[in-house]
C-alpha cells in the first residue's frame, strides 16, 4: 500500500537496536515494580501538581517528565554493580515498567482527575452565588453527575471536613464508567490500527525513540540492563539542556543571577492596521522542541512553520480588507480566514483519511474478527481482533447510552461520542507521526458540535451534557484525556521495537491504569475535602488559576448558549469544509508525488494556537537538520541524533527536579 506520509525511517536507524526476547520483558517482578512505582508516582503527583501546583507539566506532559525521569533513575541505579547483581533487571523489563508508568501515571493531574472531579460540582457551588445559573441550567444537571447536598458541595471547595463517600459513590461510578469506556474504545481502535501505523506506514514515533535509546544494553552481558548510554554526544545534550534549565530556575530564586532569555522579540505588536495581523514576531528557542523537530521528517517541521506564516499572511490580508485588527493566534472567529475552523475541518478530515488509508488492514482485521481468516493472524496483537471489535462496539455503545441517560437524543449522542473519539484518534496520529503532542486542538468538540449548527438545534439537557463532559476532550496539548491514546500507541511502538510481547504488556498496562485510578480517586476526593479546592489546595487558586477559570467558563458557556440561543454559523461551516478539502488535497498530493514538500499534519498544526510560539523552534530544528544532511549527509545526521535525544532528556529531568523542589519549598515556606 502506498503511504500518504513519506517517512525518513532510515535516519533513526541507530535507535533501532536488538532486544531480548519477550520472555525477558513482562515478568512478575517487572509488573510488581511497575505497580509500586505507579502508585508512588500518583502520590508524588498529588502533592506536586494538585496540592502545591508546583509544576504545570509533571506526569501528564508531552514528553512526560516524571515517567521518563523514573526510567532514567532506574537505568542509573541498575548501572551500579551491587544493584545490578541484586535486581538483574533486563532492558525489556525496564521498558515494561516505563509503559506501565505511561498508562497510569497521568491520572492524578490537573487535566484528568483534577478536572473531572470538580467539573459538575462547581456548577452547584457557583449557582448559589448566581441565581441566573440556578434557574437556567443548574437544575437540569443530572443528580448522578455530582453530589447536590449543600454541605458536601461547600466542603469540596472549602475543605476541613471528611469526604462524604456515601454521596460520592454514584457520581464516581458514573464518571469512572465514562472515562473507562472512552479509553477502552480508543485502546480497541488503536489495537486495530497499530500494525498499520507501526509496520505498514512506518511512522517515525520520535518520542518513542527517547526511552528506547536511554535504556541501553550491555555489550558484555547480553540481555542485562547496563543502564544509561555511554555516548559522549548524548551526555553533552543532557548537560546542555539540563544546565540551561537549571540556570533559568535558579535565577528565579536568586534575582542577582543573570537571566538567560529563551526568546527575542523581532517585531513588536502593533494594534492598528494590517500589521496587527503579524502579531508579536518572536524568535524562541526551546531546545527540547527544536530537538524533536530535528528528529522528525523535514517536510513535517517545514510544513509547521511554513503554514503558520501562510496563516499570518491571510490574517494580514483579512485586516487589510476591513476586518478587526488582532494578532493571528487570537483569531478564533468564523470570519475569513477562520483558521481555527479550518483546523476543525482538517482534524475531522484527517481522522476519516486515516481510516481510508488503513482500509485494507482494517478489512483484514474485521475478517479475522469474524473468523473469515485464520485465528493465528492476530496472536501477536495487543488484543485478539474479535475482542477489539466487540470491545469497541460495547464501549462506544455505553458512551452513547451514558449521553442518552443524561438527556441527549440518540443521534446527538452518537455524533458527540464519535467527535471525541475522532479528536483523540487524530491526536494519537500526531503523536505517532511527529511528536506534536504539545499542539492543542484548533477548537474543541463542543465548538464543533454546537457553533456550526447553532445552540437552537439542541435541547437544554444536551447542551448541559456536552459541556459537562468537556474535561474529556480538552485541551489536546498533551495534558488532558487525549494523552492516554498517545501514550498507548507510543508504548506499542516501544514493544514492537523491543520485542516485548504486546498482549502481556497490554495486561500489565491495564493493571497499572486500574491501580492508579482506584488510588487516585481515593487520594483526590479525600485530599480535596481535607485541603479544600479553594482552600489550601493551590491547583484551584494561587499559582495556577487557569483550571478554575476554565471550570467557571464552562458554566458561563452553558448559560450563554441557553439564555442567548445561537443560529447556524455558515462562515464556520465554510471554514471547516475548506480546511477538510485542503487537508485531503495535501494528502492526495503526497500520495502521488514523493517529492511534494507540504504535509497535511503541518497544515493542521499551523491552525492551532500553539504554533504562535512554537513555529520558531520548528524552524530552527528544520534548518539545523537541512544543513546537517546537506553538508554532512546521513552519517553526520545519525551521529548527532544522540545529541537531540540528550537535549530532550535533560529538559525532562530538569522539569521533574524543579517540580519536586518547588513543591517542597512551598510546603515548608
Amino acid at each position: 500500500m502506498r503511504r500518504w506520509i513519506t517517512e525518513e525511517k532510515s535516519e533513526l536507524r541507530p535507535l533501532r537496536l536488538t532486544w531480548p526476547g519477550p520472555e525477558h520483558a513482562v515478568t512478575p517482578r517487572a509488573v510488581g515494580i511497575g505497580l509500586i512505582l505507579v502508585l508512588l508516582l500518583s502520590l508524588v503527583s498529588y502533592y506536586v501538581v494538585i496540592v502545591r501546583a508546583a509544576a504545570y507539566d509533571f506526569n501528564a506532559g508531552v514528553p512526560a517528565p516524571a515517567p521518563f525521569s523514573m526510567l532514567f533513575i532506574l537505568c542509573g541505579l541498575v548501572s551500579l554493580p551491587a544493584i545490578r547483581r541484586a535486581l538483574r533487571l533486563r532492558r525489556g523489563e525496564m521498558l515494561t515498567i516505563y509503559a506501565m508508568l505511561m498508562a497510569g501515571g497521568p491520572l492524578v493531574s490537573w487535566g484528568t482527575l483534577g478536572w473531572m472531579l470538580p467539573h459538575s460540582v462547581i456548577q452547584h457551588y457557583m449557582g448559589r452565588a448566581m441565581p441566573d445559573w440556578e434557574t437556567t441550567f443548574v437544575h437540569l444537571i443530572p443528580r448522578w453527575f455530582a453530589p447536590t447536598d449543600p454541605a458536601a458541595v461547600e466542603g469540596f471547595f472549602l475543605g476541613q471536613t471528611a469526604a462524604p463517600w456515601a454521596l460520592w459513590w454514584k457520581p464516581l461510578a458514573a464518571w469512572t464508567s465514562f472515562l473507562v469506556a472512552l479509553l477502552t474504545a480508543e485502546w480497541c481502535l488503536l489495537t486495530l490500527l497499530q500494525q498499520q501505523w507501526i509496520q505498514h506506514e512506518r511512522l517515525s514515533f520520535p518520542l518513542a525513540q527517547i526511552p528506547l535509546y536511554v535504556a541501553q544494553e550491555s555489550q558484555r552481558e547480553k540481555g542485562m540492563a547496563a543502564g544509561l548510554p555511554t555516548a559522549a554526544v548524548f551526555w553533552v545534550g543532557v548537560l546542555a539542556s539540563f544546565g540551561l534549565g537549571l540556570i533559568r530556575n535558579v535565577s528565579a530564586w536568586v534575582p542577582s543571577l543573570p537571566v538567560i532569555p529563551d526568546s527575542v522579540v523581532l517585531l513588536g505588536y502593533q494594534a492598528v492596521g494590517p500589521r496587527a495581523g503579524l502579531g508579536e514576531v518572536t524568535l524562541s528557542l526551546i531546545p527540547w522542541l527544536a530537538a524533536i523537530a530535528y528528529l522528525i521528517p523535514k517536510e513535517l517541521s517545514f510544513s509547521c512553520w511554513f503554514f503558520w506564516w501562510t496563516r499570518v499572511g491571510l490574517t494580514v490580508a483579512a485586516i487589510a480588507a476591513g476586518a478587526e485588527p488582532m494578532p493571528p493566534e487570537e483569531w478564533f472567529g468564523s470570519s475569513f480566514p477562520a483558521p481555527a475552523w479550518q483546523g476543525v475541518g482538517a482534524l475531522l478530515a484527517l481522522a476519516a483519511w486515516t481510516a481510508w488509508v488503513a482500509r485494507r488492514h482494517l478489512g483484514h482485521a474485521l475478517r479475522t474478527a469474524v473468523r473469515w481468516a485464520p485465528a493465528s493472524c492476530d496472536t501477536a496483537q495487543p488484543l485478539p481482533y474479535r475482542v477489539a471489535v466487540i470491545g469497541f462496539v460495547l464501549a462506544f455503545a455505553w458512551l452513547v447510552g451514558f449521553c442518552w441517560l443524561a438527556g441527549c437524543r440518540a443521534g446527538v449522542a452518537v455524533v458527540f461520542v464519535a467527535v471525541i473519539v475522532f479528536y483523540h484518534l487524530v491526536w494519537a496520529r500526531f503523536r505517532a507521526e511527529t511528536g506534536l503532542g504539545m499542539v492543542s486542538y484548533p477548537l474543541w468538540a463542543d465548538n464543533a458540535m454546537i457553533d456550526i449548527v447553532g445552540s437552537r438545534t439542541y435541547r437544554a439537557q444536551e447542551i448541559v451534557a456536552i459541556l459537562s463532559a468537556r474535561w474529556s476532550y480538552y485541551s489536546g496539548s498533551g495534558r488532558g484525556m487525549e494523552i492516554f491514546s498517545g501514550n498507548a500507541i507510543e508504548s506499542l511502538k516501544v514493544a514492537d521495537t523491543a520485542g516485548i510481547h504486546r498482549r502481556r504488556l497490554s495486561i500489565a498496562m491495564a493493571a497499572a491504569f486500574v491501580a492508579a485510578l482506584a488510588f487516585g480517586m481515593y487520594i483526590m476526593i479525600a485530599g480535596i475535602y481535607h485541603h479544600g479546592f479553594y482552600g489550601e489546595m493551590r491547583i484551584g487558586t494561587a499559582t495556577r488559576p487557569w483550571l478554575t477559570e476554565q471550570l467557571r467558563m464552562d458554566g458561563a458557556r452553558i448559560f450563554n448558549y441557553l439564555s442567548q440561543p445561537t443560529q447556524p454559523d455558515m462562515n464556520a461551516l465554510v471554514g471547516a469544509v475548506s480546511g477538510a478539502v485542503a487537508a485531503i488535497v495535501l494528502g492526495i498530493l503526497r500520495l502521488r508525488f514523493w517529492w511534494f514538500p507540504f504535509h497535511p499534519v503541518g497544515y493542521l498544526a499551523a491552525n492551532t494556537y500553539a504554533l504562535s510560539y512554537l513555529w520558531s523552534s520548528f524552524f530552527i530544528g528544520w534548518l539545523a537538520k537541512s544543513l546537517v544532511t546537506r553538508y554532512g549527509g546521513l552519517r553526520l545526521y545519525r551521529s548527532t541524533v544522540p545529541l537531540a535525544v540528550g537535549l530532550v532528556a535533560g529538559d525532562l529531568l530538569n522539569v521533574t527536579l524543579w517540580g519536586c523542589i518547588n513543591a517542597v519549598v512551598q510546603g515548608t515556606g
